[in-house]
């Protein structure tokens, strides 16, 4: 018997867009952010599920971190995502967050390889409101370094209060981005859309990707 990602893979061997969400699930995000972000993964599901392409070939990996870090979902197409119940509570192990988070994707990539299945260059999408509680910077250089390698695509969410300093030295090659208020459904929404258009295209081909109007501000 085969490891299960390895008959997932033969049984839809349509090149994969690997998406990793790390989630800040710490205790400053109770109540409405929580809420929010919960929906906002809902939107991203039921929206790649529109595109049968997308449908196919995006695939979603999720990482939370508050407290703890914690897989809570593996790489999977959007039709077999389930969505998790996010709880807020505790600290913020952004740093723990980013090394598994690394561990994940490259993972994936080796069975992408053993499985013989082409690839785009997977997104690594950060959302938190916070500042880390754990040593983050080593694990920030090696992502940046990842990315140095054309391994990685990163981009960098701040939530009100986030820590803009910290997110430069995790997203070096694009500003991060402060989201507008609570509107984590439009973001998401913007992320469907932009795995959308990279599943759509050829690996290795340059995609058009949306721009991030309506939720996202660079901060001054």
């Amino acid at each position: 018997m085969g490891r299960l990602d390895d008959i997932d893979l033969k049984v839809n061997p349509e090149p994969r867009a690997a998406c990793l969400l790390l989630l800040d699930t710490s205790g400053s995000m109770d109540g409405a952010r929580i809420a929010e972000l919960q929906e906002g993964l809902r939107v991203l599901q039921n929206d790649l599920l529109q595109d049968s392409l997308a449908q196919k070939r995006v695939e979603i990996g999720i990482v939370t971190f508050g407290d703890t870090v914690r897989v809570v979902q593996d790489f999977v197409t959007a039709q077999e995502l389930q969505v998790p119940s996010l709880a807020a509570g505790g600290n913020t192990p952004l740093g723990g967050a980013l090394r598994r988070g690394l561990e994940l994707l490259r993972g994936r990539k080796e069975d992408f390889k053993r499985n013989k299945i082409n690839y785009y260059r997977p997104w690594v999408m950060l959302v938190t409101d916070g500042a880390p509680t754990d040593e983050w910077q080593a694990a920030a250089a090696e992502l940046a370094a990842e990315e140095d390698r054309d391994g990685v695509v990163v981009f960098a969410i701040g939530v009100e209060e986030a820590d803009f300093a910290v997110l430069r030295q995790i997203s070096r090659k694009r500003e991060p981005m402060r989201l507008k208020g609570l509107q984590f459904r439009e973001l998401f929404l913007w992320l469907s859309k932009s795995q959308k258009s990279v599943s759509g295209s050829r690996p290795g081909e340059k995609a058009q990707i949306p721009a991030p109007t309506g939720w996202g501000e660079i901060p001054t």
